[in-house]
């Protein structure tokens, strides 16, 4: 029986060689091969890239066989490229959409296939709905072999990199960090996004230390390649250590960003993601802001603030980038540290946000800290953390029992002020917000809160965890 094919937030995601292997790669090519055809767009052909992740290329190469099999076009990336990268490839060439083989920040024995629509962003639930059909209906895939295809005219072999090069430094001052004079350390977490932003800042002032930039898809010394605290404890130790201005951090496909003040402090990804907002906003920029639910509150009182538009999508960039193209929104992103600038893709770009931050740095005269005591200032403090817990999946029906159908009007003591489903469930407090939802490419349960304290954070995560009958 095969096995079934389902897309997630962002992507159908499994273990290598368990269900995510070659038959079931090619099986997946196959109806997306269907769907392209179906849809009339295939005649555009379709952009491949891969991450470093063990066999990426070889899945890649699966899919490209397949999809050139069904005689559609194939662009085919020569070397490990980020999604945002690969993404920005699909607009620039004009194709019909494109694939990368990534799982992204999960654990190293984790695959994926994302799929880009034609605008470069993340496909649409829309979008994925149908996809899953056509594979489920698909035949057998029809392969042809690569040389054979590039003979035929029919693969493409591309670099990616200079034309995305070339549109951030049209987006970004690079002149500007590279003559700041800072001291900056890059940890490419053994991922795709390794050798970027020490290249496009090289040549001034600016210094760019690079941590883990080659390839290992063991990812060793960390759980999963993201960019989250408890991953970074040597950048958080060496970044004050070596007296670096900040330090940044790339998922395993460059889609996300994490960073760390001189101080070695690990910044929150709604910090972060504010920041990037009040840059934007304060430098005269306008535009609607799309959050995922899961992120702050900050950001509704910048909208706020500024006088722009914000609205809240579920959690996934599938949701929120329709709605970021919708509203040719100024910024777009999710508590899970990727975000979207108008004027580039629909997609989240760890690599561009980086250099946002250093924008910040250098154009504003802050320190890391600095930027987030800027952030306080005008919208107060606020503290964040997110608790992913495993569970039995045999208790997963139980536990969604108790998320949905167990009325709640105190935690922690604290009075429920509110509740919304947009994704999951989440609950308004005087002194912040708690969420649950079940994660959608891992079999975690998430829980969020951001509060006023670090006591309040705790005490609610401690209460909603008992609420819901679940363990670390």
């Amino acid at each position: 029986m095969d096995t079934p094919i389902k897309f997630g937030t962002d992507g159908w995601r499994g273990i290598i060689a368990d269900d995510f292997t070659f038959g079931n790669v090619a099986r997946c090519s196959q109806g997306l091969a269907d769907y392209l055809r179906a849809e009339g767009s295939a005649g555009n052909g379709l952009v491949v890239g891969y991450d470093t992740r063990f066999a990426s290329r070889e899945f890649a190469e699966t899919v490209a066989s397949v999809i050139a099999g069904n005689g559609i076009a194939v662009h085919l990336c020569v070397e490990p490229a980020p999604t945002p990268v690969v993404s920005h490839e699909v607009v620039q060439l004009g194709a019909a959409g494109g694939v990368v083989v990534t799982s992204s920040h999960n654990p190293a024995a984790w695959s994926g296939f994302k799929f880009k629509s034609a605008q470069g962003g993340s496909a649409s639930q829309a979008v994925t709905d149908l996809l899953e059909l056509c594979i489920d209906s698909a035949g057998s895939p029809k392969t042809l072999p690569l040389e054979a295809g590039r003979d035929a005219g029919l693969v493409h072999d591309i670099d990616p990199a200079p034309a995305y090069r070339e549109s951030i430094a049209r987006l970004v001052n690079l002149d500007v960090i590279r003559a700041a004079g800072l001291t900056v350390m890059v940890d490419a977490m053994h991922g795709a996004g390794a050798g970027y932003i020490p290249g496009l800042l090289k040549g001034g002032t600016t210094s760019i230390t690079e941590l883990r930039s080659e390839v290992n898809p063991a990812f060793p010394g960390m759980a999963q390649p993201e960019p989250i605290a408890h991953n970074l404890a040597e950048l958080c130790r060496r970044v004050p250590a070596e007296g670096a201005s900040a330090g940044l951090a790339l998922d395993g496909d460059a889609d996300r960003i994490g960073l760390v003040d001189e101080t070695g402090r690990f910044v929150s990804t709604l910090e972060v993601f504010s920041l990037l907002a009040l840059y934007l906003l304060e430098r005269g920029d306008r535009g609607a802001l799309v959050k995922g639910v899961t992120a702050s509150v900050m950001l509704n009182k910048l909208a706020q603030r500024y006088s722009v538009d914000i609205a809240e999508m579920p959690v996934g960039f599938k949701n929120i980038g329709p709605r970021f193209v919708a509203d040719d929104a100024l910024l777009g992103g999710e508590e899970s540290g990727g975000y979207a600038f108008r004027g580039h893709i629909p997609e989240r770009d760890g690599i561009l946000s980086g250099l946002y931050l250093l924008e910040y740095m250098a154009v504003a005269g802050l320190t890391a800290s600095g930027m987030v005591r800027r952030l306080f200032d005008l919208v107060g403090e606020h503290r964040y953390q997110r608790r992913d817990v495993a569970f039995d999946p045999a208790q997963r029906s139980a536990i969604m029992e108790r998320l949905v159908e167990s009325p709640l009007s105190e935690l922690a003591g604290m009075p429920v002020r509110g509740m919304d489903e947009i994704d999951g469930r989440r609950w308004m407090l005087d002194a912040g917000w708690v969420a649950a939802r079940f994660s959608g490419t891992e079999p975690l349960l998430r829980i969020y809160c951001e509060a006023d304290t670090e006591a309040n954070v705790t005490g609610l995560l401690d209460a909603m965890q008992a609420h819901l009958g679940v363990a670390n």
